[in-house]
């Protein structure tokens, strides 16, 4: 019999559970360098999670992270209103296909709309066949191009 899983959005009291989203992260994308070996600062993660500005939340099983997401409220100029940002989303391997990315996307959808989001966007590589069924479930896509312009 599987746990069950518990959705939980991380506050300032979670930083273990911060670090353990960046551990399991890295794992999922395979990019453990990038996630594990030069982790932030406690100091660094702690104002992290007392911005409104960012927002991590975690899937529990028995008190260990198995999916996770995170994203950013970017405030508009135009017109008082924000966008949220879904910057990452994983599911550790032994966890997928159980509608956890779901549960997370669901949950980040109301956090986000607390926040002031009228919208929720995020990217997707078009070879991630299963991100790109996932996020087709929740909204209509659309191909842009991304740059990346060093600073």
């Amino acid at each position: 019999m599987s746990s069950p899983i518990v959705i939980k959005v991380l506050t300032a009291e979670d930083l273990p559970l911060l670090t353990q989203l960046l551990d399991m992260f890295g794992v999922a994308f395979n990019e453990t360098e990038t996630y594990s070996a030069a982790q932030p600062s406690r100091d660094y993660m702690l104002s992290l999670l007392r911005n409104d500005h960012f927002v991590a939340l975690v899937a529990l099983a028995d008190d260990v992270v198995v999916g996770g997401i995170a994203g950013y409220l970017l405030r508009k100029f135009e017109q008082e209103r924000s966008e949220f940002y879904l910057y990452d989303l994983a599911v550790a391997e032994h966890f997928r296909r159980r509608g956890i990315a779901s549960q997370l996307i669901e949950r980040l959808k109301v956090v986000a709309k607390e926040r002031g989001a009228y919208v929720l966007f995020v990217q997707a590589d078009l070879a991630d066949e299963s991100a790109v069924a996932l996020y087709q479930k929740f909204g209509d896509g659309q191909q842009v191009l991304q740059f990346d312009i060093e600073v």
